[in-house]
């Protein structure tokens, strides 16, 4: 139980890799709010946040389901508080609601740009910012984003994507350094290869044998929370990098299909020359 009592908000977590992280933290005895856009069921896509929060009770665990766009301020600021008058504290913060969105300037109108930018930057900023204020009081906290190690300086075909993912790095290795002094640890995580999720059967980003399990970025995101804040922060880590510092050396578990080795895609979205 290596987060026995600590409180989890998880942006994103009614299903794909955020509920997985949702279920892992749960499991190690954290307390876990899981959040999402809606409540109901989606036609076309399995689980909801209440689904979420069953599952996390069958563990023996406790959830809290909050209904939340992470595009509202007053949203996030009234899911912060419920979350602190529900459990007493909030402990983690991860940034994992995002949208994807792989067109160039030209196709791509700025409607769809401000979507795309209010969902994964500006709403880790927006998060952030309402959770803060908790975490500085008790002099302990995690904040964790999921986005990339910043290592392009151009994203052609994808420009909008790229900035709204880096951004969200961007204001965690400049928000470290703000809280470091209050015991507040703030990094970014990122998989190798792409996840099997519902985002990557979508999108079409590969197949089975390209796919690592979400297990992989759930071992890692645990993997950041067990340390101590103040001295774990300001990272962009590939999840590779994490498991490596912890002994782990052979990635095939990870893998959908048995015996396959997946390709980089995920860290050659913003990295050209990884590996």
């Amino acid at each position: 139980m290596k987060l026995k009592d600590k409180v989890a908000f998880i942006t994103g977590s009614s299903r794909g890799i955020g509920k997985e992280i949702a279920l892992t933290l749960a499991r190690e005895g954290a307390k876990v709010v899981v959040t999402g856009k809606t409540a109901e069921p989606h036609p076309e896509l399995p689980g909801t946040i209440h689904d979420t929060v069953s599952e996390i009770e069958d563990l023996g665990g406790e959830g809290l389901a909050i209904q939340m766009d992470v595009r509202f301020d007053d949203q996030i600021e009234g899911a912060i508080e419920a979350t602190v008058d529900h459990f007493g504290s909030l402990d983690i913060l991860i940034n994992n609601a995002g949208a994807i969105q792989l067109q160039g300037v030209a196709q791509m109108p700025p409607k769809r740009f401000d979507l795309v930018m209010g969902v994964n930057a500006r709403a880790a900023y927006a998060c952030s910012h309402y959770a803060l204020p908790h975490m500085i009081e008790q002099g302990w906290g995690h904040i964790l984003m999921a986005s990339p190690p910043i290592k392009i300086d151009r994203a052609p075909g994808k420009a909008a994507y790229a900035l709204s993912k880096i951004g969200m790095t961007f204001i965690a290795q400049s928000l470290a350094e703000e809280v470091r002094r209050h015991n507040i640890g703030v990094n970014a995580f990122w998989p190798v290869t792409a996840i099997e999720s519902q985002a990557t059967r979508h999108f079409e980003m590969g197949t089975e044998e390209t796919w690592r399990t979400p297990e992989i970025l759930c071992d890692a995101v645990l993997a950041i929370l067990i340390r101590e804040p103040s001295e774990c922060t300001g990272n962009a880590y590939y999840d590779e990098e994490v498991l490596e510092e912890e002994g782990v050396t052979d990635f095939s578990k990870y893998a959908v299909v048995e015996g396959t080795e997946p390709p980089p895609y995920s860290a050659m979205l913003f990295d050209p020359e990884y590996g």
